[in-house]
C-alpha cells in the first residue's frame, strides 16, 4: 500500500460536561440504567429484597402473553372478581379481553384483571401461574425477585430488587402490546365503558416519557420504573419505597434528568478530511476522508481519543474513493465506533519523461545542497 505507517492519536474534546453526582433520593433503594448499553449510572442498595408492589404487573403481563393472545376473550373468575383494593371492577363471569385485561392491569393497575388474566392463562390455577412467573424470573437472571400473587399485592416472602425491577421492565417493553398500553394515561375498555386512568404522573409531563409501572401498597411505599427516550439511547430509573407518591415523582422526575444529562450526541467523525499522507514524484499529498460521519451518543465527562491508522504514504495511482486506512474514536479503553478513510481524489501515475524530469529535480536538488 506504501512506506511505513502512519498511526495518529489525537485527544478530542470531553464529551461534554458532566454534571457531578446524582440527587438526593428519600426511597429505600433505586437505579438509574442506560439500557442501550447496560450501563448502571447510578444506584443506591440496588440488591436489597423489598416489596414492589404492582410493579408485578409487568411479569404477570409477560407470562400471560405467553398463553394467552390480546384479541382472545375470557371469562372472568369469581376470585379474581372479588380481590381487593385497586379494581375495574369486574364481574364473576363477565367475558372480556385479554387486551382490555392488560390495559387493566397496567393502565388503572387493577388487581382484579391482573387476577383475570393469571387464571385465564393458567385454567384458573393462579399458583400455578404464580410458579410460571418466578420461572420466567430465573430465565431472565432476576436473582433478588420471588413472586408470591401476580398482582403484587402484600404477601410474605413477595419481593424484587431495584436491580431486577430494571431488567425486568426493559423484558417487558419488548413486548409491542405492552409499549403501546403503557404510554398512555388514559383509555377506555369494554367498548367504552369503563374509562382507565394511570397512576404515572410523569407520563406526558417528562419530556420523552414512555412508561412504564408504578406501585404502592402499605408494605412497597410508593414504587415506580420509569424510560425516558432520547435519540440513541434510553434511560430506565427505578424507585423502591419512597415515603409518598409526590415525593416518588420528584425524586424519579430528578433521576432521569440527571441519567439523560450524562449522555450527549455528538460528531465524532465528519466530512472534512481526518489526515494527509505522502505521494511520491512531488505530488501535493492526499487527503484521506470517511465516506460517512460517525454521530454517536457518547458519556458526558469522558475524554475521547481519536486514532488514525492510515501509510505514511502511498504509491501511485490512487483512485478517488480508494480505502486507505482507518479512524477510530475511543473513550478509555472502550471503542467507540470507527470508519474506513477513503482517498478523496484521483491521481494518476507520471509518465516516463515526468518520472524523469522529478529524479533529475531532484538530484540537483540534493547535489546543490551540498555546495558551500
Amino acid at each position: 500500500m506504501g512506506r511505513g505507517l502512519l498511526v495518529l492519536i489525537v485527544s478530542l474534546a470531553f464529551a461534554g460536561a458532566a454534571r457531578a453526582a446524582p440527587p438526593d433520593v428519600d426511597a429505600r433503594a433505586y437505579t438509574v440504567v442506560n439500557a442501550s448499553t447496560g450501563t448502571v449510572l447510578a444506584s443506591s442498595d440496588a440488591h436489597v429484597q423489598l416489596p414492589i408492589a404492582s410493579i408485578t404487573k409487568l411479569m404477570t403481563a409477560i407470562v400471560a402473553l405467553k398463553h394467552l393472545r390480546p384479541d382472545d376473550e375470557v371469562a372472568v373468575t369469581a376470585k379474581a372478581a372479588r380481590v381487593g383494593e385497586s379494581r375495574i371492577p369486574l364481574q364473576p363471569g363477565q367475558i372480556v379481553s385479554v387486551h382490555d385485561l392488560l390495559e387493566g392491569a397496567l393502565i388503572q393497575s387493577a388487581n382484579d384483571a391482573a387476577d383475570a388474566l393469571a387464571a385465564a392463562a393458567a385454567g384458573g390455577d393462579i399458583p400455578r401461574f404464580v410458579g410460571w412467573m418466578n420461572e420466567e424470573a430465573v430465565k431472565l437472571g432476576l436473582r433478588d425477585t420471588h413472586f408470591v400473587r401476580p398482582d403484587g399485592l402484600d404477601a410474605t416472602g413477595h419481593v424484587s430488587s431495584a436491580r431486577d425491577v430494571a431488567i425486568l421492565a426493559q423484558v417487558a417493553m419488548h413486548s409491542a402490546v405492552v409499549r403501546d398500553i403503557v404510554r398512555k394515561r388514559t383509555d377506555t375498555i369494554e367498548d367504552g365503558a369503563f374509562r382507565l386512568h394511570t397512576w404515572n404522573d410523569l407520563l406526558g409531563v417528562f419530556p420523552g416519557l414512555i412508561g412504564v409501572k408504578t406501585g404502592h401498597t402499605d408494605a412497597a411505599g410508593w414504587c415506580e420504573v420509569a424510560a425516558a427516550r432520547r435519540p440513541g439511547y434510553t434511560i430506565y430509573a427505578v424507585i423502591l419505597g419512597s415515603p409518598s407518591r409526590s415525593r416518588r415523582n420528584a425524586d424519579l422526575d430528578r433521576l432521569l434528568a440527571w441519567g439523560v444529562s450524562r449522555y450527549t450526541t455528538m460528531t465524532l467523525v465528519g466530512r472534512e478530511p481526518v489526515v494527509r499522507v505522502a505521494l511520491p514524484y512531488g505530488r501535493a499529498p492526499i487527503a484521506l476522508v470517511a465516506a460517512r460521519p460517525l454521530v454517536l451518543v457518547v458519556r458526558t465527562g469522558r475524554p475521547l481519543v481519536e486514532r488514525v491508522v492510515a501509510p505514511s504514504a502511498v504509491a501511485l495511482p490512487v483512485r478517488r474513493g480508494q480505502r486507505i486506512g482507518r479512524v477510530e474514536v475511543w473513550s478509555r479503553a472502550r471503542l467507540l465506533g470507527s470508519r474506513p478513510l477513503y482517498a478523496s481524489r484521483s491521481v494518476s501515475l507520471p509518465g516516463v519523461g515526468g518520472r524523469l524530469r522529478w529524479y533529475v529535480t531532484r538530484t540537483v536538488k540534493d547535489l546543490w545542497a551540498f555546495i558551500p
